[in-house]
């Protein structure tokens, strides 16, 4: 059975989606839960001074929980029309930040959007940010397991 697609979205694809997709992809076989996290960004242009595929102080925080990381790190990447089309569920980082450029860009895509309140560098400290990531993702993992097995109740499973 195919994994179910949950998609990250921020501004940049570097510092807090890279975070959320890739915590994600660790905790949920923990969970127990068949879905698989891709990333993606709003607005590269705006990240036009960050350096490599990836933020060091993301790669750091990872490495603190055990997470490993892909052989090869990826550079960000811009979000498609076809990778909404092909997610189960998403979610932008900052509501605030992300709703205009989602308006912008894909505004019939809005409505299926899961906004939180996750700061950037600007606002919080890197700690902050990856706290309240984890946080969020606690929560979102909880809901995606309670939907999995009241889904297996349904079905007899």
């Amino acid at each position: 059975m195919k994994p179910k697609q949950i998609l990250f979205l921020c501004t940049g694809n570097y510092y807090r989606s890279r975070f959320a997709e890739l915590l994600f992809n660790h905790l949920a076989p923990q969970n127990g839960l068949p879905w698989r996290a891709t990333s993606r960004g709003l607005a590269l242009e705006l990240g036009a001074h960050n350096v490599g595929p990836i933020a060091i102080e993301t790669v750091e925080r990872l490495t603190l929980r055990g997470v490993q990381l892909p052989g090869e790190t990826r550079f960000p990447l811009p979000v498609l029309e076809s990778d909404l089309a092909e997610s189960d569920h998403i979610v932008a980082l900052k509501r605030g930040e992300h709703l205009p450029l989602l308006v912008r860009s894909f505004p019939r895509w809005v409505e299926r959007v899961e906004f939180w309140g996750v700061h950037d560098r600007d606002v919080a400290l890197p700690d902050e940010t990856f706290d309240d990531i984890e946080r969020n993702l606690t929560e979102l993992l909880d809901r995606l397991r309670s939907a999995e097995l009241r889904a297996a109740a349904r079905s007899g499973r």
